[in-house]
């Protein structure tokens, strides 16, 4: 495995961002771990989260993109500390884009969007924290699509939970990338999130314990791609 992405495991563990435990999912979902992009809370946090974020979209898509577009909510802090990084790490400056839940129907920057104005011919990358059943794109592609005539480049999450879509044949990643036609990538998956982790002492825990492993292994017997 890559040194960024053991990384980024430890990074969400000390953040408290990544949890282990008995969680229920918006969809629904029992699952034993839970990852809540909320937890980036300080100043330190924000940056590394920016710059892994930034180096893995270099890695995936390289530098011919315009625009980092955030679905409110959590993704609206995540595309404006990426940009931030990006201009750091690579010396590209690039604009952010997120969405409003409601319209803004006053002032100089009324209307449906936060930061950059999308422009015809814009190429957008879409930054999310985590994609569990691929609901939200929903709402989300066909907003910035009817903002003007962009090219979105791909998708990129800090966490592949690899559990199937709502159509229940593939996983919620690979289900976007067949119905909108644009590539989905993510920091890491949780194959390798449970790798990493499964009966290592990190800090002096064990984080999946073969009890844990077990829960895990059993959840996605019921919700993980077959």
């Amino acid at each position: 495995m890559e040194a960024y992405k053991q990384e980024f495991i430890e990074f969400m563990v000390d953040s408290q961002v990544l949890k282990f435990g008995d969680f229920t999912l918006k969809s629904g979902r029992k699952s034993p771990f839970f990852m809540n992009a909320g937890g980036y809370v300080t100043g330190s946090q924000l940056r590394k989260l920016g710059e892994y974020y930034a180096k893995a979209i270099h890695e995936c898509y390289g530098d011919d993109f315009d625009v980092l577009f955030g679905p409110a909510y959590k993704g609206i802090p995540i595309s404006v500390v990426t940009a931030v990084a990006y201009s750091q790490l690579y010396g590209k400056e690039v604009r952010y884009c997120s969405d409003r839940k409601e319209e803004k129907d006053h002032g100089a920057d009324k209307g449906g969007f936060l930061g950059t104005k999308l422009q015809d011919g814009d190429r957008v990358i879409m930054i999310e924290d985590v994609t569990t059943s691929g609901k939200s794109m929903e709402e989300t592609v066909p907003k910035v699509k009817g903002a003007a005539d962009v090219k979105i480049l791909g998708l990129m999450v800090s966490l592949n939970r690899m559990e199937v879509g709502q159509g229940g044949q593939m996983s919620a990643l690979d289900e976007i990338r067949e119905r909108y036609g644009f590539e989905t990538n993510a920091i890491v998956t949780m194959a390798e999130v449970t790798e990493y982790l499964y009966n290592r002492p990190y800090k002096g825990k064990v984080y999946i314990d073969d009890t844990l492993k077990g829960a895990i292994d059993a959840y996605y017997e019921q919700y993980g791609v077959k």
